[in-house]
């Protein structure tokens, strides 16, 4: 009896694991408000401006009814949840949503998102 065992070597790329924040503002403790105003920190600016504030495919603002929501479109593109806290400021709560994704070229941090730099 013969057997044949073939390989078969497959170059994997080294994936990177990145992180990002989503920040939530505009809920209040009983979620009347319709829309979460949603930014999003992906960790690469140098400056005191932050973060991203996501566009739909015509340019404009997405307006999300929840942090759920927000990070359901977020998941459609990879990411996936790590954690979420609260901070208070100025009497207004400040949601953080932390997530990852694991990638194999820096450019697809951005992967499936438009945005544009906070003013």
């Amino acid at each position: 009896m013969m057997l044949s065992v073939s390989t078969t070597v497959s170059a994997e790329e080294p994936t990177q694991r990145v992180y990002a924040e989503l920040l939530g503002t505009g809920t209040n403790f009983l979620n009347l408000n319709k829309n979460v105003k949603v930014s999003v920190d992906l960790g690469q600016f140098q400056s005191a401006t932050k973060a991203y504030t996501l566009l739909d495919e015509n340019g404009k603002d997405i307006k999300f009814n929840s942090m759920v929501a927000a990070m359901n479109y977020m998941g459609e593109r990879g990411w996936k949840f790590i954690q979420a806290y609260v901070v208070t400021v100025s009497n207004q709560n400040v949601l953080h949503w932390l997530l990852y994704k694991d990638i194999t070229d820096p450019t697809q941090i951005k992967e499936g998102l438009n945005v544009k730099n906070m003013d």
